[in-house]
Order: structure tokens, then sequence, then C-alpha cells
């Protein structure tokens, strides 16, 4: 396959013409549709109980409702990705985030559990690209050097919308409803989307206006050809479970886990969710300065894979209040590493295929919170049908069993070649 097309992470051909403050200043900007994000897949933990006591809804009802804004998130990756290279950042968010906005306001007013869920669905499309033109501006107009710190400053900027399903969800629904919160979240949504409108200005390089442009069927065709390179599995079986783990226990288990299994109040809890949110705040950016470089950093990866699992793993072990919220604390600052996933990702393919390779660790990632969530919703169904004391620990052993298989994955399948040019000249 010729390479001709212009990727969205290849370094411009020629010099970007944006000052290095001005393009600061449009990351923030794109990084608050990111935060909204972040929220949106984060508001289970606070209303799952009383979207149980309104809705009547089983652990794995509560699981399909958390894990259908990741699957669409996810779905739509391919067609993100795709949109991106074709149409450039600007257009693809904003295209795309109304949708985010109307999903929210289909929540609020949502009569039943079905048009609750078709809300999230919609929600999910609409936060689709949040992250991927966040990581797409960064590798177009910062120097590669900085990707992983850039990438972790972005990650934790967005990381803030978790901030507000925190204890500040918890209050607006203990003062009001968890529609009111829904309500809120989609005038949040509607003012960062007024923000990307306003700020964002992407200059065109003389690469990206001189090149022919891809048809969609070419540009689907090199997405899929992607699985055919056989260290990309290596990544999307990692991919899958790391950001899984930390967003099912943040976004789903952690409230109902406290309220039920330590009788923590729905704003106790929100202050747990909270403090879990400035840690994991603080993680990429720690992750990002202590990036290691290409000859050790997956050694790191799986390392701290392993860290992950046996936290978890303890939470299923010890029925300990304390030792939950520690637990949940360390996770949440272990998991800044995925930062270095990313830049793992962007070391693992060409310049030229990069984009695309971003675009299926996104999708591989949100899939699998969609799959993580769905898996241990079930799982904890299966625990109270067995009539388990606590259904809890069995959820929390199935997470850490699934990171542990995860960074094994990792650790045998193939690694990425050392030549670029011959893994670009296998996908011709």
């Amino acid at each position: 396959m010729p390479n001709t097309s212009h990727s969205p992470f290849s370094p411009p051909a020629t010099h970007d013409p944006m000052s290095p403050r001005l393009a600061l200043l449009m990351l923030v900007a794109l990084t608050s549709g990111f935060a909204l994000s972040s929220a949106f897949r984060t508001v289970a933990a606070i209303l799952a109980a009383p979207l149980q006591a309104d809705f009547g809804l089983s652990p794995q009802a509560l699981g399909l409702f958390a894990a259908t804004f990741h699957f669409t998130f996810g779905a739509m990756q391919l067609f993100m990705g795709i949109g991106i290279d074709l149409y450039g950042v600007r257009r693809t968010i904003l295209v795309a985030f109304p949708l985010c906005i109307a999903g929210a306001l289909l929540s609020a007013m949502a009569p039943g559990f079905g048009l609750l869920v078709l809300g999230q669905a919609l929600i999910g499309v609409g936060c689709a690209p949040a992250f991927l033109v966040c990581t797409v501006f960064i590798a177009r107009h910062f120097p590669a050097q900085r990707f992983a710190a850039m990438s972790g400053m972005a990650m934790a900027l967005g990381t803030l919308g978790m901030l507000f399903t925190g204890t500040p969800l918890a209050w607006v629904v203990e003062q009001s409803s968890w529609r009111m919160g829904f309500a809120v979240l989609a005038l949040l949504a509607l003012l960062a989307w007024l923000w990307i409108w306003r700020s964002v200005h992407e200059p065109a390089t003389t690469a990206a206006s001189d090149a022919p442009r891809e048809s969609v069927r070419e540009a689907v065709q090199r997405f899929a050809a992607l699985f055919l390179l056989p260290h990309t599995w290596g990544i999307v079986v990692l991919g899958a479970v790391s950001y899984a783990a930390l967003i099912s226990l943040r976004g789903l288990w952690l409230g109902p886990m406290l309220i039920e299994r330590h009788g923590f109040s729905l704003v106790q809890s929100g202050n747990v969710a909270l403090a879990l949110s400035v840690v994991a705040l603080v993680g990429p950016m720690v992750f990002g300065r202590l990036d290691p470089g290409p000859v050790t950093r997956r050694r790191w990866i799986v390392a701290c894979t392993l860290l992950l699992a046996l936290h978890f793993g303890a939470m299923a072990l010890w029925n300990s209040a304390w030792l939950d919220v520690v637990c949940m604390l360390l996770i949440g600052l272990l998991s800044g590493f995925i930062v270095l996933q990313y830049a793992d990702v962007r070391a693992a393919y060409p310049a030229a295929l990069t984009g695309r390779a971003m675009a299926v660790f996104t999708m591989a990632m949100f899939l699998g919170v969609a799959a993580m969530q769905w898996v241990t919703g079930l799982i904890a169904l299966l625990a109270m049908d067995a009539a388990l004391s606590d259904p809890f620990a069995a959820v929390m052993a199935g997470i850490a069993a699934l990171l542990a298989l995860a960074a094994l994955g990792f650790g045998l399948l193939p690694q990425p070649p050392r030549d670029m040019a011959r893994c670009e000249a296998s996908m011709s």
C-alpha cells in the first residue's frame, strides 16, 4: 500500500505556524470536551443507588447502563479516527459533540430504563472523539519528545471532569434528583462545545494540503490492516483491561461498594470518589514525567499492571473500609501509567500508521470498559444468586484476575519490530 496520505500523527512537512502558547490554549479548550467525557463515563458510581431505587435495576442492568456509554464510545473510534484524518480535529469534535448534549437531555427526561440506555448510547457517540482529538492535536503541534508529558497533562486536565461526579454530583442528587445531575452535565457540555467552537482553529500544513485525500474505503482498509501486525494484539489485550479496571471501579462499583459494604452515605462515597479523582488527576502527569523511554517502558507497563491487580486482590480478600479507601486511592494514582501505553503505541508504529494505531488502542480501551462493566455486573448477580455474603469481593477478584491475564498476554505476545520501515512495508 503506498504511503501517500498525511497522517494526523505524522510530523508536518513544513514548520507549524502555530505558536506554542496558542497551541497550548487550543489544547486546553479541547480537553474541556475530554473532561465532560470523563464526567459522563463515571456518573454511574454516584447515580447507581438512585437509579436502582427509581427503576428497580438489577446489578446486571446497572452494568448495562454503565457499559452502554463505553461500548458506543469504543465502537465509534474507527469512524472518529477516519473523520479526523479526512476532515480535521475541529470539524470532527464540533459535529460529534452535540450528540452528547442531546443524550444527556434525553437521560434527564427518560421515563424508563430503555430511553435512559439510549441516552447513554448518544452520549458515548458524542464523546467518542474527545480524547482522540487531544492526542492528534498534541502530535501535530508539539515536539515528539514532549508527547508523553503533554498527553499526561491532557489526561490530567480531562480527569477534572471526574471531580464533578464525586461530591458535587452527590450533593446535586441529594438536593434535587439524578435527573438534575444529567441536566447540569448537559449545560456544561454545551459550554465546552462553545469554547471549542470559539477557540480551536488549526492552521493547514503544506503536507495536509498538498497530499491527495484518502477515500473512506482506503482509510478503513488501512485501519483494518493494523490487525494483521502481530504486535498489535498485545497492545489491544492490555489496552482493553488496564483503563477498564480504573473506570469500572470509579465509574460503577465505588459507590455501591462503599454504601452497601461499609454503610457509607451517598455524600461520603462521593467524597471518596472526589479524592480518587484528584489522585487520578496527578497520576498521568507523574508517569508522563517519569517515562523511562522505549527500552524499558514495556517492563514498567507490565509491573504497573500487576500492581493494580494486587490492589484489587487486596480489596477482594479483606473486607475493611480503610483498606478499600486506601487501595482505591492507590489505584487512581497507579492508573496514570496508561499514559505510558499511549507512548508505547506511538513508538510501536511508523509515523504514517500511528494515527490509525492510536484509534485502535482507544477503541480497545473503551470496548474493554464496556465489556468489563457488563461482566462485573454479571459476576455480582451470580454472586448474589449463590448467596455469597460479599458479592463485591467476587467483583474485585474478577478484575484482579483480568489484569493479571492481560499483563501476561502483553508480555508473551509478539513485541513491536525494531525496524519500522519493515513494519510499514508489511502493510503495503
